[in-house]
């Protein structure tokens, strides 16, 4: 079956917007943000800080322990926290924009409850697509993504299973946060749970579907030879 090919730049840019909406999307519902994004979300609403900027908090962290398993620092690296930078500042505007998504607007929550149910799935679904489409792009994407895609390539392991992984122990981060800051669960929910049990095993089908149907190719491919992670 002949692909699809699409330029990577274009991928790089629909994921970013793709995420960010489905993120958004998600926190509206009250059903619990994803296991990623919930320290993130869970310091917003402690900190004088939006949920974007929060972002770039975290990311930040989780960044400097990739730098440290990597057992080096490139220069190019630094582009995954532009990726969170641009994330963090679409996700914003998302729930500036969007009545639905704003929280000074309709509380999270505050929605009939089938339509919860049907952003709070249409949300997830979004999400793991927005993932796998980082993965068919030379660019690297947000830190969290970037950070399970360098480490697999660097130690060669199973991505869809790290991921998993990743996604269990980003749950625990955010239990314990949100306990000690709260005392109550804020952010974390039964969404958080559904989308820790399912959030690997959606991006891996939809990596497979995207292997099979679609290929992307560099407008510039002497500009995304620098972000071989196996160089």
């Amino acid at each position: 079956m002949r692909r699809i090919t699409i330029p990577a730049e274009v991928i790089y840019l629909l994921a970013i917007l793709m995420l960010s909406f489905a993120v958004a999307m998600t926190a509206c519902t009250d059903f619990g943000v994803s296991m990623i994004v919930a320290p993130a979300y869970i310091l917003s609403n402690r900190l004088p800080l939006t949920f974007g900027q929060c972002e770039y908090v975290v990311q930040g962290i989780l960044f400097a322990v990739f730098c440290l398993l990597m057992r080096k620092v490139r220069l190019v690296y630094f582009s995954s926290f532009l990726t969170g930078v641009i994330y963090g500042a679409a996700l914003d505007l998302w729930r500036m924009l969007i009545p639905h998504f704003n929280p000074s607007v309709t509380a999270p929550g505050a929605l009939p409850m089938p339509l919860r149910v049907v952003y709070f799935i249409a949300g997830m679904c979004l999400s793991a697509l927005a993932i796998s489409l980082f993965f068919q792009t030379y660019l690297y994407p947000q830190v969290y993504d970037f950070f399970v895609k360098g480490i697999t390539t660097r130690y060669s392991l199973n991505r869809t299973r790290f991921k998993v992984c990743f996604d269990a122990s980003c749950l625990a981060v955010s239990c314990i946060l949100t306990l000690v800051l709260f005392r109550r669960f804020i952010g974390v929910g039964i969404g958080t749970l559904i989308m820790t049990a399912c959030n690997g095993l959606l991006i891996g089908r939809f990596s497979a579907f995207l292997d099979k149907h679609m290929q992307a190719k560099p407008l510039f491919p002497r500009f995304a030879a620098h972000f071989d992670l196996e160089q």
